[in-house]
């Protein structure tokens, strides 16, 4: 998956008509750290928004981790909105 994604950062960047040098200088990294994103040789979260926004890719970002509509059940309920995901229930020994 590193790999893919490193691959389509650098179709987008030659689709920009950008060499590495000057992509990695806008997104503020190396150009080693950049090959590296590229090649799927590993990076940090923080690199890939670096390059993303770089790109002005931004949206990429909002289809990875898109904010919540509300819920209109949620509207009926008094309680607070939930904080974090409940654990899953233990299944009763001889059900399958």
């Amino acid at each position: 998956m590193e790999a893919a994604l490193g691959e389509r950062l650098k179709t987008l960047r030659i689709h920009r008509n950008l060499d590495q040098a000057t992509l990695a200088e806008r997104a503020g990294i190396s150009l080693r750290t950049l090959r590296n994103l590229e090649s799927g040789a590993g990076s940090s979260l923080r690199t890939l928004i670096l390059v993303i926004r770089a790109l002005g890719r931004q949206a990429w970002l909002d289809m990875i981790a898109p904010v919540p509509t509300i819920n209109p059940l949620m509207l009926t309920r008094e309680a607070a909105p939930r904080q974090r995901a409940s654990k899953p229930r233990m299944q009763k020994a001889g059900k399958p």
